[in-house]
């Protein structure tokens, strides 16, 4: 029976995914409490989010759009962190931002349509957001321990895990610019394919680093001058497949990085959206069914 769901990797081919325009929630959100840089600006964001929809879409992959209606829910173009998808189902989230806090019921919803059960869901005051959760291999689950998710969240999402023989390890994350802004473990690792990963070195937990070195992987170095300059987006970098990747425009040196490891990149403009409201095109997407 041909698979429907499953994304218990990070670079497998994007098949199936969820995705959200920008919508009237964006176009109502102020800057000040979403905490958007000067930059944001709802019309160019809108235009740029179609832009990487279009690009998604011209790998082959389905997207199932959540609707985007006036329910003051900014953010929630971020798919990537109110849940994620193993081979048994749909886990969802329980989000640190309160802001986000509703963002798990409008995927609920999504994976009801799409015909995706839900395996189980974080409450009270267990916090984890997919954005600090990467799959180092289909049975090896690393998340980051700081702002966003909690010792609580990890140690559920562990005793949820289990019984599908997957492995949770928590790793703490550093403070970086405050609790305000958004570091999560993938604002420092950008899987890009099987055994190979973009990273910022200086701000990964040093377990996290030496587990992947041990475990043989090929970590390249982002430049810092361009990881800084674009608020860490430089490295949030999208696969739609292995080595065929997706990021925002304006970081040659990334780029180049690569496109020497033998990568395809695409581009797109993401000053408005990604720069200015701390979300890049992993943020922007959450792969429901890869491989």
């Amino acid at each position: 029976m041909t698979r429907t769901f499953g994304a218990q990797d990070m670079s497998g081919q994007l098949r199936r995914v969820m995705m959200r325009a920008p919508g009237a929630a964006m176009r109502a959100a102020v800057p000040a409490k979403w905490h958007y840089g000067p930059g944001f600006d709802p019309a160019r964001a809108e235009a740029q989010h179609g832009a990487l929809a279009a690009m998604v879409a011209a790998t082959g992959a389905e997207i199932h759009w959540l609707p985007s209606t006036d329910d003051g829910l900014s953010d929630a173009i971020f798919t990537q962190d109110p849940s994620f998808v193993t081979d048994a189902g749909a886990v969802l989230l329980n989000m640190g931002k309160p802001l986000r806090r509703a963002e798990p019921e409008l995927h609920r919803a999504g994976y009801v349509a799409m015909g995706v059960p839900i395996l189980g869901q974080l409450t009270a005051d267990a916090t984890v957001e997919s954005g600090d959760c990467v799959w180092v291999d289909a049975t090896t689950l690393a998340i980051g321990r700081g702002v966003r998710s909690n010792q609580a969240g990890i140690s559920a999402l562990s005793d949820m895990l289990a019984p599908q023989g997957i492995t949770v390890l928590g790793f703490d994350l550093p403070v970086w610019t405050g609790p305000d802004a958004c570091l999560h473990l993938m604002s420092l690792i950008s899987p890009l394919a099987p055994g190979l990963a973009l990273i910022y070195e200086p701000l990964m937990p040093y377990a996290f680093w030496a587990m992947l070195r041990d475990r043989g992987w090929l970590l390249l170095r982002a430049p810092e001058s361009e990881f800084i300059a674009s608020n860490g987006l430089s490295l949030n970098v999208l696969p739609t497949a292995p080595r065929d990747v997706i990021m925002v425009e304006g970081f040659p040196k990334t780029a180049a990085l690569m496109a020497a490891a033998d990568c395809h990149v695409q581009t797109f403009a993401g000053d408005a959206l990604c720069i200015a409201c701390e979300g890049g095109p992993t943020c922007l997407t959450r792969p429901v069914l890869r491989g």
